[in-house]
């Protein structure tokens, strides 16, 4: 259907009342703290409202046309207002490689430059937050590290990105460097901790590392690993109980080929030890290099979610050598697990808005007065309406419209054309 009522678009750069955009200095602006109402929104329970926006939340929400404009107003009639979607699980330094000759170059400019690029690319389908797992060691260091530190300042005030440490060894004589490079990735800034036991020599120990160091220092704490392991798992279930500032695990689409008693055995002693699961239904990400680009049935959402686990969505590979397809799309994410038969389309939605904002530990988002002003219209009725057919969307970040896609479809003269009334192709 054609987008002829889709509200204005957010003014131009350059041009007054155009707030976060760059300035002449490449700093961003402050974001803008002034009123905007969003007019005329469906809401998941069917209502129809007006939504008042200021300092970076929501201020009221009433009846439609109840809400007078106090300023900047968007009309999103014929859109469905949700909480707006975060990314979990992103390789943003990797992004954007699949097309390049040989090996893609990993100069810090370049890492910048992906990693910017993708957020925003992830930013226009609706996440306002991202966590992006960062490979340190090698010959490379820290110097992707910092790079996509530097990718954050600068998306400060469209949206917020969260880096992931990821050594690769951390036992044995080699695992020594490994963990001091860990240590001065978290004072560098890195806010998680994360890798990959499953390609450590002695994947216990290598856990066992994490998470001292995490307590040390107060990080979450967000690993990799392909799950197909009961015991592996349920010792790092044990392990990861105590840690207060959370633990995450992904993908772990082995459970999905686990006989269903014991991973359901599994599913409750990560229930217990309150570790979430992140899952990637589109397949496997770079992070487990020994699985390669294999794409497999995701975790099992449905059983992890009936033992009690917070499961959180994520898209993994953005065009890399793991997905050269990857959209880096949260609604995709959400879509995939709904058509798989593991969620409803109201619970998949979840797993990348509510379930993956707590596993980030951001705030909750209700379209409710109070509430964080982090938002996403999406043109439809229904949530799995726009699942479906997610093509115009208007994303919410700290009170302001960062980011706003349209599309529209139109139909040749024809007799169909005129009997459902569709929007005809313009004439040329």
């Amino acid at each position: 259907m054609s987008d002829s009522s889709s509200p204005q678009p957010p003014p131009q750069p350059g041009k007054p009342g155009n707030p976060g955009r760059p300035t002449g200095s490449g700093r961003p602006a402050r974001p803008d703290t002034g009123a905007l109402v969003l007019c005329g929104a469906r809401l998941a329970d069917g209502r129809t409202v007006d939504v008042l926006l200021a300092g970076g939340r929501i201020e009221a929400v009433g009846t439609a046309g109840s809400l007078a404009p106090q300023g900047a107003r968007v009309d999103l009639a014929g859109y469905l207002l949700l909480p707006a979607p975060v990314e979990p699980h992103a390789h943003c330094d990797t992004a954007l490689t699949a097309d390049s000759e040989g090996p893609a170059s990993d100069s810090p400019e370049d890492v910048q430059r992906r990693t910017t690029e993708a957020a925003l690319l992830q930013l226009g389908h609706g996440a306002t937050a991202s966590r992006s797992h960062v490979r340190i060691g090698g010959v490379q260091g820290l110097r992707s590290l910092e790079a996509v530190l530097q990718a954050r300042r600068s998306l400060r005030g469209l949206a917020d990105l969260a880096a992931v440490a990821v050594p690769r060894v951390l036992t044995g004589v080699a695992g020594a460097d490994g963990l001091a490079m860990l240590r001065d990735a978290v004072k560098m800034g890195a806010s998680v901790i994360g890798g990959c036991p499953d390609l450590d020599p002695d994947p216990t120990g290598y856990v066992e590392a994490v998470l001292e160091l995490a307590g040390e220092h107060g990080c979450p704490v967000d690993l990799h690993t392909d799950g197909d392991d009961p015991g592996r798992l349920s010792r790092f279930a044990t392990m990861a109980g105590g840690l207060r500032s959370g633990v995450a695990l992904g993908p772990c689409a082995g459970m999905a080929r686990m006989p269903r008693s014991v991973a359901a055995r599994v599913a409750e002693q990560l229930a217990a030890a309150d570790v979430t699961v992140v899952c990637l239904p589109q397949g496997d990400c770079t992070g487990l290099e020994r699985y390669g680009s294999r794409v497999s049935r995701p975790a099992p959402v449905r059983l992890l979610r009936a033992a009690g686990v917070r499961v959180a969505a994520g898209s993994g590979a953005l065009r890399d050598v793991a997905n050269p397809v990857g959209r880096g799309d949260p609604l995709e994410a959400a879509y995939l697990l709904a058509s798989l038969g593991e969620a409803t389309p109201e619970a998949a939605y979840e797993t990348v808005s509510s379930a993956a904002r707590a596993t980030l530990g951001l705030p909750e988002v209700r379209v409710e007065a109070g509430f964080p002003a982090e938002l996403l219209a999406v043109r439809g009725e229904r949530i799995a309406g726009v699942l479906s057919l997610a093509y115009s969307r208007i994303v919410v970040h700290r009170g302001r419209v960062v980011a706003r896609t349209s599309a529209v479809r139109e139909y040749c003269d024809s007799a169909a054309e005129v009997a459902l009334e569709l929007p005809r192709q313009s004439q040329r």
